[in-house]
């Protein structure tokens, strides 16, 4: 059985409960955003990472690979810490890269072995797809698709070289909810969901926000898992 994991936005406690929740013999897909906002985005990284599940590229894992490289030459050139926004901080300070002198992000002196990680992190990220079709089929008769955000009006763009940045920004970026006539299952997060996870013929939104507290968004501050088989949805509060 496949389980489709939502936005985990470096909630490890929360991801650690989910799972234990899920069949022993399930297959775990991501969907991308696994870093940022939460306090433990590293050991998120190592749990999906070293466990060897899928995941598909979030923007928060592309924004890593991007501004990481200014982490990187910050620390090799001596040069003064770049911005990290949307939850950066909290990542850096999960690597242990950085550590909060009168609430503001400064460097540690020891670095080196939580650089190393983070480098390496940074190359599996970017090996990471932008989407992943299951050897499935959907009740509707569409092949089943998961990304992290909504592709379905580009999904004809995915072996186009000259449209491959217009996919890649859909495919991370896009809060367009998918047509009626879509042409795939499309299974998704990126943009949270209140009362759940939210499923339709033609897609499912699995981002139950589970960094947003519920006072918030209205229940949300979730994790959720979809199972592609069955249908079933497994949700736990954020811990």
């Amino acid at each position: 059985m496949h389980y489709i994991i939502g936005d985990v936005h470096g909630h490890f406690e929360t991801l650690k409960a989910l799972v234990a929740q899920l069949p022993t013999e399930a297959k775990l897909v991501f969907v991308g955003d696994l870093i940022d906002r939460g306090k433990h985005s590293a050991e998120v990284v190592r749990f999906v990472k070293e466990g060897g599940h899928a995941c598909v590229l979030g923007n928060h894992e592309e924004a890593m690979c991007v501004y990481g490289f200014n982490i990187i030459q910050a620390y090799e050139n001596d040069a003064p810490l770049p911005l990290f926004s949307n939850g950066g901080v909290a990542t850096l300070l999960s690597y242990g890269l950085v550590k909060l002198q009168e609430g503001k992000p400064v460097k540690v002196e020891h670095y080196h072995d939580a650089l190393a990680r983070f480098r390496e992190d940074i190359a599996w990220m970017e090996k990471l797809p932008l989407y992943i079709e299951l050897p499935l089929v959907a009740k509707n008769g569409n092949p089943v698709v998961i990304s992290h955000a909504p592709i379905d009006v580009a999904w004809s763009m995915r072996h186009m070289d000259a449209m491959y940045g217009t996919f890649f920004r859909m495919a991370t970026s896009s809060r367009r909810e998918p047509d009626e006539n879509a042409k795939i299952f499309n299974i998704f997060g990126h943009t949270p969901v209140q009362m759940g996870v939210k499923i339709k013929e033609h897609f499912v939104n699995v981002d139950t926000g589970c960094y947003i507290d519920s006072e918030d968004g209205f229940g949300m501050g979730r994790l959720s898992a979809y199972c592609v088989e069955t249908g079933d949805v497994m949700s736990v509060e954020r811990i």
